[in-house]
């Protein structure tokens, strides 16, 4: 395709756009099939396919970037592919090998390079890897086909003037239930959370803050992100629990911290009644990076963090050195980047 692409890239949001290639492949009698580029964004299945009727699906979310010389690259594909398939696991579903999932983000990247958004713009394309069980099946079972896709939507930075803190309110619903399926990315978990995250905007919030099932004393996911929190002797927290998704942004910030900025890191739980153990919180995820917070509303009790106006100083390192090295900027850690 053309390297130009007539899209006003300042004005970029986080909106579908159809762009010209996406990747399929199907599993079937037990094996992948070589998988293709289409121009075809629309998918042909049964109307009895699992992930209609059972939700046998699942999906990932990265980005490309380009670089300033230019060039496009990949942030740690590799560790999106391994968990599609811990997702995959957990719903019965094909492994999708992780070469070839690094191959089909590589190939649409490519095909669609002119929707890259130029260095500078804040802006990146977004990859959209998803697995789900189609063919005819009427009986709740795993699925006899399946079928991998991956298509892509540039988006613009997320804050558009900068990062903001936002507010959070602590919900009553659940996310997640215990031994459930809160650490696949599967879309049931997602719609489960329309309705708290509905509510939590009437009432003036972001989002949710979402505790542990079990007990509700805990802090587990801020709406589709995870949390993390700097303690007032300048340790990196972040939760421990079995139904939180594990975000490659997360894993990324806990190494950052660690060797960049030489925070101590602990991945341990987070008792809601701990908030002023903390000077700085965050939520994080591959659309915002970081999102401050702001303040957290827990029953009568808002607690505020940094500032409910600025972003504290070690949150803001740690969202620069991370945008830094997805664009090219900053050194990365070894096995980090993938060239396109």
């Amino acid at each position: 395709m053309s390297n130009t692409v007539n899209i006003d890239w300042d004005k970029l949001g986080f909106d579908y756009i159809k762009t010209e290639y996406r990747y399929i492949s199907v599993w079937k009698d037990g094996k992948w099939d070589e998988g293709t580029l289409t121009t075809d964004n629309t998918l042909h299945i049964s109307e009895a396919s699992t992930a209609l009727h059972y939700g046998q699906q699942c999906f990932e979310g990265l980005k490309a970037y380009r670089r300033s010389d230019g060039k496009v690259q990949l942030f740690r594909p590799d560790e999106n592919a391994k968990r599609m398939n811990r997702s995959a696991e957990r719903l019965l579903m094909p492994e999708v090998p992780v070469e070839k999932f690094i191959d089909a983000c590589k190939q649409v990247v490519k095909a669609n390079e002119g929707y890259v958004p130029p260095y500078g713009t804040g802006g990146t394309l977004y990859l959209r890897p998803f697995l789900i069980g189609v063919g005819d099946n009427i009986g709740v079972k795993a699925a006899p086909e399946y079928i991998f896709s991956v298509f892509c939507v540039p988006v613009g930075p997320y804050f558009k003037g900068g990062m903001t803190p936002v507010n959070f309110l602590v919900s009553d619903y659940d996310r997640a239930a215990p031994y459930g399926t809160g650490a696949a990315k599967a879309g049931g978990n997602y719609a489960a959370s329309l309705y708290p995250l509905l509510k939590a905007k009437e009432a003036g919030f972001a989002d949710c803050i979402y505790l542990d099932p079990a007990t509700h004393t805990k802090i587990e996911e801020v709406g589709s992100a995870n949390f993390f929190g700097i303690t007032k002797d300048d340790r990196f927290i972040t939760p421990a629990s079995p139904s939180i998704l594990r975000s490659i942004t997360r894993i990324s910030l806990m190494d950052i911290a660690r060797d960049y900025l030489k925070l101590e890191v602990e991945e341990r739980d987070v008792p809601i009644t701990s908030l002023s153990d903390f000077k700085e919180a965050g939520a994080c995820g591959t659309a915002a990076v970081i999102t401050p917070i702001g303040g957290i509303k827990h029953g009568d009790d808002f607690h505020v963090f940094y500032s409910e106006e600025e972003v504290g100083p070690v949150t803001k390192k740690l969202y620069e050195t991370l945008c830094g090295i997805q664009f090219g900027d900053i050194e990365a850690p070894e096995g980090w980047i993938f060239e396109v």
